[in-house]
């Protein structure tokens, strides 16, 4: 496994160059870049200015992975989720422009006096349409598992399964909705096929990222586990003891 960050919230009032220089001294691999931050790296950019996006990550230790958007497809309104669709192909062609692997989506949710055969059939098509985008431009599509009802296992999977497109997997978010008897071991099992990214939040928070880890490892997951914590006044000292408290709960 490797360790990584989102920009939300630590890094968030911070120029990409510090982000970068951040993470480097920390010991982080990658970043996801948060829409909104302070990094300014937007589908709005320029082809000049995503080039030396580019070529910043690649002089430096950290990896660009994804950018985390917050497009949601869960609207009954046909034209609001086709207006997050575009917004997603852009951030596709942002993420293929600069050298990213994924872009991360979400829903958030289900709305009100709407079947829930119905949200999870208007996501999934959703998804397919941002994941046969993501394809042709080598990027791949993260659905975070996010948001009330939408964030429980068994209704990921459920729109993964309908969704059916091998550039289209998940995100796992250290929800307590994994959690079961103290474990996240169902949980875990029925989302794995899918899992190609994973948000960790606060280490000491009682969540079982001991036993996450290690149903990651002994499963072969060899990708990314990124820190989304509150913001720290002393982050470069924050994230340092985040990385080595990372490494102790890989021990067996």
């Amino acid at each position: 496994m490797q360790l990584g960050a989102v920009t939300y919230n630590v890094l968030k009032d911070m120029d990409l160059d510090t982000v970068i220089k951040t993470l480097e001294v920390a010991g982080f691999e990658s970043v996801e870049l948060r829409t909104g931050h302070k990094h300014g790296v937007e589908p709005g950019i320029s082809e000049a200015e995503r080039a030396r996006v580019k070529a910043r990550f690649e002089r430096s230790k950290v990896k660009l992975l994804s950018y985390g958007t917050t497009c949601e497809f869960q609207s009954p309104d046909a034209a609001e989720r086709q207006n997050q669709v575009e917004t997603a192909k852009q951030f596709v062609t942002l993420a293929h422009d600069t050298g990213a692997v994924g872009v991360k989506v979400r829903p958030n949710g289900m709305p009100n006096g709407v079947p829930r055969e119905t949200t999870i059939a208007n996501i999934a098509a959703v998804l397919r349409e941002v994941g046969e985008f993501g394809y042709v431009h080598g990027v791949e599509i993260w659905l975070e598992v996010h948001g009330g009802p939408t964030q429980v296992p068994e209704v990921a999977a459920e729109i993964m399964r309908l969704t059916k497109h091998a550039n289209v997997g998940l995100c796992w978010n250290s929800n307590p909705t994994d959690v079961a008897n103290a474990s996240v071991k169902a949980s875990f099992d029925l989302l794995r096929p899918w899992l190609k990214s994973c948000h960790i939040n606060e280490l000491v928070s009682g969540y079982p990222y001991r036993e996450l880890f290690a149903l990651m490892k002994k499963s072969g997951y060899d990708r990314w586990t990124l820190c989304e914590a509150v913001e720290s006044k002393e982050p470069e000292r924050f994230l340092k003891y985040y990385r080595a408290l990372w490494m102790e709960l890989q021990r067996g």
